[in-house]
């Protein structure tokens, strides 16, 4: 799933592989001589925003995947974002083939002493994983959390109660978080939701919501392929036959089919509810983002609102 094409990847790689090897020995041979603040990335942003909360003034946090008005799915890696990984001494990656393209840039600036942390293999799921938005499930970011906070840990033992205490503060600042959740549930459990993509499927389905559009129509429109005439035409049915109350669709990926899906809800006064892959910025943390994605859904459920970004604009009638 949203492999990076594996001839840019090639010539990224040939182009590149001394001077990586060169930046991190570079790297190394500073981090050796100075005592700074622990380089860090987190291959998609909202991966870098928790590993900056944990590792606080001890850490700094670069982010690969950043801009929520752009499709990671299209993501080209660079010159200088070969640089960034191959800087940092922590990398959080999600894996389930989503960030696969930077495996191989790692591999081409090898370092002994790297931690990186692919969050599929953290939570043991297998590689046929359906859906790789882990992030959106709210069992993920605890566990990646303190698995941060082990790894800056063993790299600054001096500082690592600091890490665990920032653990502690990160797992409370969820609960509003998990209050929405639990609330929605509640008053709103088995609510009929059309999608895009998996994107938010996670929270969904955390919420209690009955996500009718096909997987193999989510999955088709996620992978870039052509989804089956009957998938289209069920989701189709779904808009002009009112049989959901909400359209939740990946704000950041639009095309002529996801537009007719769009103007179908519109047409019958469905709201509309627009997720990221990438936390929007800035403004955001991972947990006020993931809070505002549930505050979204609430909104369309109970008021007919819709809300396309978290950015500016939201509040709507369909």
């Amino acid at each position: 799933m949203h492999h990076l094409r594996s001839s840019a990847i090639a010539r990224i790689i040939r182009r590149h592989s001394t001077a990586l090897t060169g930046i991190c020995l570079a790297a190394m041979m500073g981090q050796a001589r100075a005592a700074g603040p622990i380089r860090a990335v987190g291959i998609e942003n909202e991966y870098a925003n928790v590993i900056q909360q944990i590792g606080g003034r001890y850490v700094t946090a670069g982010a690969i995947e950043s801009n929520p008005n752009t499709d990671p799915h299209t993501f080209e890696a660079s010159p200088e974002v070969a640089r960034q990984i191959a800087t940092a001494a922590l990398i959080v990656e999600n894996g389930v083939g989503y960030d696969g393209w930077a495996d191989k840039i790692i591999a081409a600036s090898p370092n002994p002493h790297r931690v990186v942390i692919n969050v599929q293999r953290l939570l043991g799921l297998p590689n046929a994983t359906p859906n790789p938005h882990l992030w959106y499930d709210p069992t993920t970011m605890p566990r990646v959390a303190q698995a941060v906070a082990a790894a800056l840990g063993r790299m600054a033992p001096g500082h690592a109660a600091y890490f665990k205490a920032n653990v502690a503060q990160f797992d409370r600042s969820l609960q509003p978080w998990y209050a929405a959740i639990a609330a929605f549930k509640a008053k709103h459990d088995g609510t009929p939701v059309a999608v895009t993509e998996p994107v938010g499927d996670y929270m969904l389905q955390a919420v209690g919501a009955d996500i009718k559009t096909p997987f193999s129509l989510q999955a088709a429109i996620m992978n870039g392929t052509d989804p089956s005439p009957q998938d289209v035409a069920t989701q189709n049915a779904l808009f002009n036959r009112h049989a959901v109350k909400v359209f939740v669709y990946n704000q950041q990926v639009t095309d002529p089919l996801t537009a007719s899906f769009l103007d179908l809800a519109r047409k019958n006064h469905i709201p509309v509810v627009g997720v990221y892959e990438t936390m929007p910025t800035p403004g955001y943390t991972y947990q006020s983002w993931m809070l505002a994605e549930v505050q979204a859904l609430q909104r369309a459920v109970t008021a007919g609102v819709s809300t396309r970004s978290l950015l500016g604009a939201a509040g709507q009638r369909p």
